[in-house]
């Protein structure tokens, strides 16, 4: 029988409908009434850690679920399931995919239907994360996201809808497997990255997603002594507004670190453009092209590796490629 370890957090997957009809948390988390469904499957060990709502969840609760996943490594556990809000679960699977070993499978997984809604979610996708966590065939795929009978990597899912039950989706590589009635089937497999091994994080990392007619005010706001790094969302293949360079050029003689990625919903960003304010300027600028990241992956990225202690050329290869 396989040793499991349940880590509640909260979010929606743990909320019910108050009188007003509001999704709150509550003093309990639902699930934990049904924790005798898999007593006779797995030998399961469940802990909430937190109860949060997914905006309230910051990389310090993170680090937090980080240490406690190696800790039950240390101790044998076979699998690791979180439950998690929807709204940055992306983040916090793509934090524990940076820093954790790959060896054991740990699975996120959430809800878009609280537990009290009709055609709630969350048990049949926290049975579907445990059969998955479970299986000897999810050994070594780092962190998945496991949600409406789909298998997704933490490296490239995303949230796309802000309320359907099929929200979650792998732009460009899609997901890389799927359930079936009693397992969980793998049919693509990512390349491994290297583990960056952190014991602290840092803070004021930031995240701008450019627009038209964009200036340098934002930027401005943030040529400040705390800020530690900065990403952000650019046009097409990877521009910006000229109007946002000198701001931009001012922050970079501070040494600060600026990853650039594309707003767009596929792709990836690659210095292409010549014009002012083009994707070859930016790059000779200084300016460090993340490819295949979107802005919140490429935030978390960029924070894990200045807790790491990352810097220069080091730094600019780390975040050049999300597969490094």
């Amino acid at each position: 029988m396989k040793k499991l370890l349940i880590l509640h957090t909260g979010g929606t997957i743990a909320m019910a409908e108050d009188a007003n009809g509001a999704l709150t948390p509550g003093s309990t988390n639902p699930l934990m009434a049904f924790n005798q469904l898999f007593q006779d499957k797995y030998d399961l060990t469940v802990e909430e850690m937190f109860n949060l709502p997914s905006p309230h969840m910051t990389p310090h609760e993170m680090l937090q679920l980080k240490n406690r996943i190696m800790k039950a490594e240390r101790a044998g556990i076979d699998g690791v399931v979180i439950t998690h809000g929807t709204d940055t679960l992306e983040e916090t699977a793509y934090f524990l995919d940076l820093t954790l070993p790959p060896q054991i499978p740990v699975v996120i997984t959430g809800a878009m239907r609280s537990s009290d809604e009709i055609g709630s979610d969350g048990l049949y996708n926290l049975t579907c994360a445990l059969k998955t966590a479970a299986s000897s065939a999810a050994r070594g795929k780092g962190v998945l996201v496991v949600m409406n009978d789909e298998v997704h990597s933490a490296r490239f899912v995303t949230k796309t809808h802000t309320t359907n039950v099929a929200t979650f989706r792998t732009p460009t590589f899609g997901p890389i497997g799927i359930m079936e009635k009693d397992d969980v089937k793998f049919f693509q497999e990512l390349t491994n990255q290297s583990m960056c091994a952190i014991d602290h994080v840092i803070d004021h990392v930031y995240l701008l997603k450019a627009y038209a007619g964009m200036d340098g005010t934002l930027f401005t706001a943030l040529d400040r002594p705390e800020t530690n790094g900065l990403v952000i969302e650019g046009t097409g293949a990877g521009n910006l507004p000229p109007q946002t360079l000198p701001a931009i050029e001012k922050l970079l003689a501070r040494q600060i670190p600026i990853i650039l990625v594309s707003r767009c919903f596929n792709g990836v960003a690659e210095p292409v453009y010549g014009y002012q304010g083009g994707g070859q300027q930016l790059a000779q600028m200084g300016l460090i092209f993340c490819q295949g990241l979107n802005g919140q992956k490429a935030r978390i990225k960029l924070l894990v590796a200045l807790s790491g202690d990352k810097k220069g050329a080091v730094l600019a290869t780390y975040m050049r490629d999300a597969i490094s």
